[in-house]
């Protein structure tokens, strides 16, 4: 680990200039009289380590020194896949990896390269959860990306929608998608997709299985999310919305929404248009459109202004008495 952290430090250096004590002790997560300690051992293996003393100084590298003990390992290598996801990496427990693999790709980069490669991660970041939202609880997160690294057989205790189960997976993937995560497996001889948070408990075997020959990850998901996309839908909603609500339907509904303006109907004298946007259950339905308020007007189906009318009247029947009385 010493010799890892001595040339973590020396690309440190290297790749950012003079930098003190204590933030080489921030970036190696170590004392500062731990990074004293390197210091010394680094000048004792020759390599021409400056002290500038005073309140702008710290260490530095011998102008024109550059080290080349850059080559990656395979952990290293691996991770570089998720350098625009500082978050997901931290998530897998990749993040150590991934910083210093950054740090070895940086010093082998001529300057020129090296400096545009700065100004890029200055620049963009990517926050891979949504907004107002807390991230799902994912205990065995770490676990299940060993299984997925070492294609392990993971014994798992399961929570579904409608009870617990325990399965036996082959373990093919894992997918982040707007901040939570799910793990693609083989079970019972079918793929399947589970959400991690939802893992009770995880046992990782010592039995490895054959990945299916050709399988595509990206494209199985691909392919999952329309799946899922269809199934979702279970009707479609005659609206009638103010100019109000046109604004306010990509927002609640996504592309359902923007599509059901994309295809609306000429605007009447006030700019109120009739829509058909997809509705899932009829329940889900109600609520959607309760969330419009008076924006908006069910035309169709019948089933469905009727069900949001009564659920109208049964809110008014509730707010018209007198507030009760707390104790």
């Amino acid at each position: 680990m010493r010799a890892d952290r001595l040339l973590s430090l020396l690309l440190l250096l290297q790749n950012r200039g003079r930098m003190t004590a204590p933030e080489l002790a921030a970036e190696l997560e170590v004392s500062v009289r731990t990074v004293y300690r390197d210091i010394e051992a680094l000048g004792a293996s020759g390599v021409p380590v400056r002290t500038d003393r005073g309140p702008a100084g710290g260490f530095r590298l011998m102008d024109g020194y550059r080290t080349r003990l850059t080559g990656l390992t395979p952990a290293e290598a691996e991770s570089l896949f998720l350098a625009g996801a500082p978050g997901p990496a931290r998530d897998l427990g990749l993040d150590a990896v991934l910083a210093t693999a950054q740090l070895k790709l940086r010093a082998a980069l001529p300057a020129q390269l090296a400096d545009s490669a700065g100004r890029v991660q200055d620049r963009f970041h990517l926050d891979a959860p949504a907004w107002f939202r807390d991230a799902d609880p994912v205990p065995y997160l770490a676990a299940v990306a060993q299984a997925v690294w070492g294609q392990r057989v993971l014994r798992a205790h399961y929570r579904r929608w409608n009870g617990e189960v325990h399965r036996e997976l082959h373990p093919l993937g894992l997918v982040l998608k707007g901040g939570i995560w799910y793990l693609v497996a083989r079970a019972d001889d079918s793929v399947r997709t589970y959400r991690v948070a939802r893992f009770l408990a995880v046992d990782t075997t010592e039995e490895v299985f054959e990945r299916p020959t050709g399988f595509d990850l990206a494209a199985y998901w691909e392919e999952s999310s329309r799946r899922l996309e269809a199934a979702r839908y279970q009707g479609i909603a005659r609206l009638r919305i103010s100019p109000r609500a046109q604004r306010l339907l990509p927002m609640q509904f996504g592309a359902a929404g923007t599509q059901a303006l994309t295809d609306a109907g000429p605007a009447d004298a006030e700019g109120w248009v009739e829509v058909e946007l997809p509705v899932e259950a009829q329940a889900v339905a109600v609520s959607d459109v309760l969330r419009l308020g008076l924006e908006a007007e069910v035309l169709g189906p019948p089933e469905l202004r009727e069900a949001v009318a009564g659920t109208a009247a049964a809110l008014a029947d509730r707010y018209a008495g007198v507030i009760p009385e707390t104790t």
